[in-house]
């Protein structure tokens, strides 16, 4: 439930502008982005193909830098910053779930969830394991913690994506189409898991193209020809629970 306590910013975006050469033409893919995000905020990003939600991901994401303009991510001037800074930056501050999972083949949940703790000189293999199993139970699979990817199916593989994301304690968790690759009960269910982590406080941010999840979110961002054409609070979040206790059940 939303309060009207003040929380902290933990993205600030002040006229974004991203440019692109492609031959002789410059692509103005971003023209002027502002808008500010706060702590325990669940907000998705919605656009078509060619609004320029890609080229935000990329910049919220420290994976990309903006032509002009300046990027704070949870107090940190992000523009300035050279390739291995933001790669640090990145690492610490944001969990990262994408449509298609991004695991590593043949190896196991623990291992997958792991991996962002391996950059982290300060964190003992004993403690990357403790916090890789927490991280999986957190999100229902503590009885899938040997499970290798090629024996999950791709609700769980997402559900192990998303664990290694919660794994380093970050800022934000940032979802490129997190549901676009399942079916209409396995996405529900992932958005019940999100909506679990923001009723927890997670700041979520949730990129798609999907109309339909931004009635599941707190807040809707929209995008057109790179610029926000809309952003408004949801009044009335529906429940994803609710929702996809009303699906017919599945054949065995």
């Amino acid at each position: 439930m939303e309060t009207s306590v003040q929380t902290r910013e933990i993205i600030r975006l002040e006229n974004i502008r991203r440019d692109f050469r492609v031959g002789d033409e410059t692509v103005h893919a971003l023209r002027g982005v502002s808008f500010t995000i706060r702590e325990g905020e669940f907000v998705t990003i919605m656009g078509t193909s060619g609004s320029g939600k890609s080229t935000l991901l990329n910049t919220l994401g420290c994976l990309d830098t903006p032509t002009a303009g300046e990027y704070y991510l949870d107090g940190i001037s992000v523009r300035t910053m050279d390739k291995n800074q933001r790669a640090t930056l990145r690492n610490r501050k944001i969990g990262f779930v994408f449509q298609n999972y991004n695991l590593l083949p043949k190896t196991t949940a623990i291992e997958n969830v792991e991996l962002p703790l391996m950059y982290n000189p300060q964190c003992s293999a004993a403690e990357r394991r403790e916090r890789a199993v927490e991280a999986l139970k957190a999100v229902g699979l503590g009885d899938r913690l040997l499970h290798r990817s090629n024996q999950m199916s791709g609700g769980q593989m997402q559900r192990v994506a998303i664990a290694r994301a919660l794994v380093n304690n970050p800022a934000v968790i940032l979802a490129d189409e997190a549901t676009g690759n399942l079916d209409t009960r396995t996405s529900f269910e992932v958005l019940v898991l999100f909506q679990q982590l923001h009723a927890a406080g997670r700041t979520i941010i949730f990129v798609t193209h999907n109309p339909e999840i931004a009635q599941y979110s707190s807040r809707n961002i929209t995008l057109r020809d790179g610029r926000i054409t809309g952003d408004r609070r949801n009044e009335h979040i529906l429940s994803a629970a609710d929702a996809l206790a009303r699906l017919p059940r599945q054949e065995e």
